[in-house]
């Protein structure tokens, strides 16, 4: 593996290594958000080619966390819905070029990030009590 002398990705590159899987989590979630909002200002610039490879990236993070969702709780079936939302958003935001279909993916996105941060919180302070 090659070191990057650039201090940004070895911060990046150590904030990962160091993050609980909670924090990782929500790093998924900022990076879906991320290429949804990038795939949406290529679509404005009618870059077709970027508005595939952002959606696609976001489809690959979102297909990840559902991959990797534990059945046994009972809270996974709620994950899994909202991932198959996101999902089909991604998909035909991407085949008719559609900003409204992003726009609805990237609110489901931003609104389970949210949750997510939420529990987090809730977590810390339950654990400092």
């Amino acid at each position: 593996m090659a070191v990057s002398r650039n201090p940004y990705a070895q911060y990046q590159n150590s904030k990962v290594l160091t993050a609980s899987p909670a924090e990782l989590t929500l790093m998924l979630y900022d990076g879906v958000i991320k290429f949804i909002n990038m795939a949406i200002v290529a679509l404005k610039e009618n870059d077709y080619e970027k508005v595939n490879i952002n959606a696609q990236k976001a489809q690959r993070i979102v297909d990840h966390l559902n991959e990797t969702l534990n059945d046994k709780y009972e809270v996974s079936k709620d994950f899994h819905n909202i991932y198959s939302c996101i999902m089909y958003a991604l998909t035909q935001g991407n085949i008719h070029k559609d900003i409204s279909e992003f726009e609805r993916a990237l609110d489901y996105a931003k609104s389970i990030r949210e949750t997510w941060k939420q529990v987090m919180d809730m977590s810390v302070r339950g654990s400092s009590n």
